[in-house]
Formats: structure tokens, C-alpha cells, sequence
């Protein structure tokens, strides 16, 4: 092969550092020097041929040299340079860049603090910004943000110091820092976030804006006081990763003409359901950008405001300062909206006031944390709504659970167990016509099967028989059955229906469904 074939070939793609080698790749007589001055490090050695991270993947000298040396083809792929070269530092050089050693670095001339007293304030401050604690934070972010983590969680407890990312929904435990350097690290993420150091009693919350990979990205901080110490969580927002495409986030097709003639509606209230981390707020927002127009004026009530959505009044809920759901939605219908966001339901007099609203010519929308969509009835009612009115105002609700979608890469055919079949309730006709998909681990899902997730959905439309059963104060059961009768589809049958397709997994469904 020629060697403009080999580059041309890759061209394009440039290397993350998680896809750089754990173990260096053993080549005679190559030295770490000659792999830092032509900025290159080898990947692996397969079926004659050299893979190799450059720098620059058009510099032949090198590609030459490597090729007349070892008398192998060389295969050249782009990565960046400081990944390069603390991949190189990692593997074979000494005084390191990587994790690893940045950690070994760090913890030069640090000791552990007692957790039981008052810390200098001045001192931590010091520790948090020696260079190699900055450079270890500053690695862990970079990592997250590359492997498509939404969370990093900073935990402390007796005997070590646990660093885990959230990616996917599962957390995943990675290479954790001594915990000699847990107040370090904790005071360094701290200083970021502006939040007061030298208090470790109280919980903080903060927000830090950084440039990663030449994205622009809002990490929002949470501090808690536990035995041990402080736990810190970063909730990675990145406005690039938010998808406001209801196709893309998963909505059924079959559904979208009758949600889309839903949220056309002039009045009334719109609620999305499920637990937290089940992507209610990406729908919300995609909803909202569906109908966001010179000719609406829609204002959102939120905590926090996740995302920044162009054309859109956005209100931070800040309950020290006295600005609550319930205040701030008073405040809002004075304002002339024609759509109205409230981030949550959560007490009696937010839903009174959000049902007035809606009333009083109002299009709303919020969200309720129940398992499912007649759950969210019956708790507006046991919040103290009258069912009149609930039932005068109420147009829909969206129940919606997100599962992992299995990786297209190493996707494969298998036959799940029976007792995984038999708890879906199928129809033998069609369990006979499905074929079942499962990953079986590559590196670009890191080995999960899983890459990415989507939404599966339950929609309760209300009609006059949902309304009904409003005005009697049915349970949620009776509506299930009365909505199942209608034809309403379960979020497990949603499920389902994306097993199907193999988009997804009957493992994945079965985790974040109730049995129905």
C-alpha cells in the first residue's frame, strides 16, 4: 500500500485519549525520544501492519523510517499532540503526564487532613492550586466530556476517594486518586465553581463554564456534607450533545401527528412524567423549540436552567430570595405569555396556580416525578386539585424512561433468556418473528454493548372518558385500564417495539419499567 493510501485512508479521524493503548506496544529498540521530537506513539502491531497516533499524519520522514526500520506497513491515524505525548510520558517515559502520574506527581509533599476539624482555609487554598492538582482536574473533565459522561461524582469514604462518571445512565468507576488528595481536589473543583472553601458543613451549589475540546460547556457543582467528607457531583451540560429533534430523542412515529396536534393547542396544561434522569427536560425543550415563533412568547420557570434556548425567557427558581415556583408563576402570567414552562409540580399551591394558568388561556406544561402517566392524575389529585378543574385543563400526559441503545458497531443476533421473554408478556407470534440483538463489546462503546440512549414513551391522551374517570377520582389502576383499553401503549410495550427494531435490549426495558 502506499503510504498517501495510508494517511488518505484515516484522514479525518482524530483519536480520543481513552482510545489510546493501556499497555505500551512493544517495538525493539524504539525510543521514547524519537517518539516525543516526530510526535508519534504506536497503537498496536496487527497482521504486519503498525498503527501509530501522529501528531501530523502527513509527515512521511517518519512514516519512512519506521517502514524501512521494522519492515512493516504503517498505518497513521490523527491525535492530538498533548494526548501523544502524555500517552508517550504514560507508557514508556518516566516523569509522566497521565493520570496516573499526574496523581503520583500530586501527591509529592501532600498529607492527609483530618476530615473532624476545621481546615485552614488559606492552606487548602494553596494544595488546590499546585499545578499538578490543576492538571489532574482539568484531566478528569477532559476524560468525562470525551467519553460522553454526565456526570462525574467526587465520593469519599473511609479507606479511598472514588472518582465515577455517569455515562449512558450506569456510573463507571475509574483509575480513583489516593485519599490523601481528596480535600485538594474537592477545594480545587470548589475554587472553579466560586463556592466558599472554607465551608464544609453546608451544601453549595455553583456553576463553571469551560472551553473542552473546543466546545464551550457548563458543569453545574453540588457539594454535600457527608461522615467523610465532601461529595461533589459536576453535571456536564453540553448545549452541543442537546438533540431538539423529537425523531432523534426516539418518539414514535405513529405518535408524533397526534403530540404535534397537542402542543398546537391554544390552552391548557401538558405534563411529562418520570423519574429524574428519564430526559423529561430534553423533551420539554425540544417541544418548546417545535413551537418557538416570532408570534408566541413562552417563558420557562426552571431549577436550574440547564440549557440556554435562543428565543426563549428563561427564570432561575431561587428559593433563598423568596423566588419559588409558586411566586414565580404569579408573576409570569402578568407577564402576557402564550406558553408556560414550569420545571416541576411540586407542592399543592404550584398546582393550583399552574391550573389557573392554564384556565386563563394559558398553554402550560411541567413535569410530575410518577411511574407513569395515569400515576400523574391521580397525584394532582392528592395534592388537593379539585378534579373539576383538573379535568377542564388537563390535555396530556407523556410518561418517558431513557434506555441504552445497543452499539451498531459490534451489534450481533443472540436468543435472550426464556424467563427475560416470558416477563414481557409477549405474543408468541411475535417473539417467533424477532430477531434479538445484543453488543458484544468493542472500543468504541468501551467495551458496554451500549452506545448512546433514546427514549421510549406512554402518552395518555384526554378525552372525554379520561375525563370522567377525573371527575370520580378514579385510582390510577382503573385509569390504566380504561387508557390500556383505548389503546394507550405502555411504556413497556414502547419498549418493545424497540427491541424490535434492535434498537435496544429486553435487559434495558425490564431495568427501567415497572411490571404492568
Amino acid at each position: 500500500m502506499a503510504i498517501s493510501d495510508t494517511t488518505n485512508k484515516n484522514k479525518g479521524k482524530v483519536l480520543t485519549y481513552h482510545e489510546y493503548p493501556k499497555e505500551p506496544v512493544v517495538v525493539d529498540n524504539l525510543s521514547s525520544k524519537f517518539m516525543k521530537q516526530a510526535k508519534f506513539v504506536p497503537l498496536k502491531i496487527e497482521e504486519n501492519t503498525l498503527w501509530i497516533a501522529m501528531a501530523d499524519p502527513s509527515d512521511f520522514t517518519t512514516i519512512d523510517a519506521l517502514k524501512m526500520a521494522y519492515g512493516l506497513s504503517i498505518q497513521a491515524v490523527e491525535g492530538r499532540e498533548d494526548d501523544i505525548l502524555e500517552s508517550i510520558e504514560r507508557l514508556y517515559g518516566m516523569g509522566r503526564q497521565s493520570i496516573e502520574t499526574i496523581i503520583e506527581e500530586a501527591g509529592k509533599g501532600v498529607y492527609e487532613i483530618s476530615t473532624g476539624g476545621e481546615e485552614d482555609a488559606n492552606y487548602l487554598r494553596d494544595l488546590a492550586s499546585e499545578a499538578p492538582i490543576i492538571r489532574l482536574v482539568n484531566r478528569l473533565i477532559l476524560n468525562a466530556v470525551e467519553m460522553r459522561a454526565s456526570d462525574i461524582h467526587f465520593e469519599p469514604f473511609e479507606d479511598e476517594f472514588k472518582v465515577r462518571y455517569r455515562i449512558d445512565g450506569i456510573l463507571h468507576e475509574i483509575e480513583s486518586p489516593p485519599p490523601r488528595l481528596q480535600s485538594a481536589i474537592i477545594s480545587r473543583a470548589k475554587i472553579m465553581a466560586k463556592l466558599d472553601i472554607a465551608e464544609r458543613r453546608l451544601p453549595q451549589d455553583g456553576r463553571i463554564k469551560l472551553k473542552v475540546l473546543d466546545k464551550e460547556i457548563d458543569f453545574r457543582v453540588s457539594t454535600i456534607p457527608t461522615i467523610f467528607g465532601e461529595s461533589l457531583v459536576m453535571r456536564i451540560l453540553d448545549r452541543e450533545s442537546l438533540i431538539l429533534d423529537l425523531d432523534k430523542i426516539g418518539f414514535p412515529r405513529e405518535l408524533l401527528p397526534e403530540y404535534l396536534r397537542l402542543i398546537g393547542q391554544p390552552y391548557g396544561m401538558i405534563l411529562v412524567t418520570g423519574p429524574t434522569g428519564s430526559g423529561k427536560t430534553s423533551t420539554l425543550y425540544t417541544t418548546l423549540n417545535k413551537i418557538n415563533s416570532s408570534e408566541n412568547k413562552i417563558i420557562t420557570l426552571e431549577d436550574p436552567v440547564e440549557y440556554q434556548l435562543k428565543g426563549i425567557n428563561q427564570i432561575h427558581v431561587n428559593a433563598k430570595i423568596g423566588l419559588t415556583f409558586a411566586s414565580g408563576l404569579r408573576s409570569i402570567v402578568r407577564q402576557d405569555p402564550d406558553v408556560i414552562l414550569v420545571g416541576e409540580i411540586r407542592d399543592r399551591e404550584t398546582a393550583e396556580i399552574a391550573v389557573q394558568s392554564a384556565l386563563t388561556g394559558h398553554l402550560l406544561f411541567s413535569t410530575l416525578h410518577t411511574n407513569d402517566a395515569p400515576g400523574a392524575i391521580t397525584r394532582l389529585l392528592d395534592m388537593g386539585v379539585e378534579n373539576f378543574l383538573l379535568s377542564s385543563t388537563l390535555l396530556g400526559i407523556l410518561a418517558q424512561r431513557l434506555v441504552r441503545m445497543i452499539c451498531r458497531r459490534c451489534r450481533k443476533p443472540y436468543e435472550p433468556e426464556e424467563r427475560l421473554i416470558r416477563s414481557m408478556n409477549l405474543d408468541p407470534e411475535e417473539r417467533r418473528n424477532t430477531t434479538f440483538y445484543i453488543g458484544e463489546g468493542c472500543e468504541e462503546c468501551r467495551n458496554t454493548g451500549f452506545r448512546g440512549r433514546t427514549a421510549i414513551f406512554e402518552y395518555l391522551p384526554v378525552d372525554d372518558e379520561i375525563r370522567k374517570e377525573i371527575i370520580q377520582s378514579s385510582g390510577t389502576d382503573k385509569l390504566r385500564d380504561v387508557a390500556v383499553r383505548k389503546g394507550m401503549v405502555t411504556l413497556r410495550r414502547d419498549g418493545w417495539n424497540k427491541v424490535r427494531q434492535g434498537i435496544t435490549t429486553i435487559q434495558e426495558v425490564l431495568r427501567v419499567t415497572l411490571e404492568q
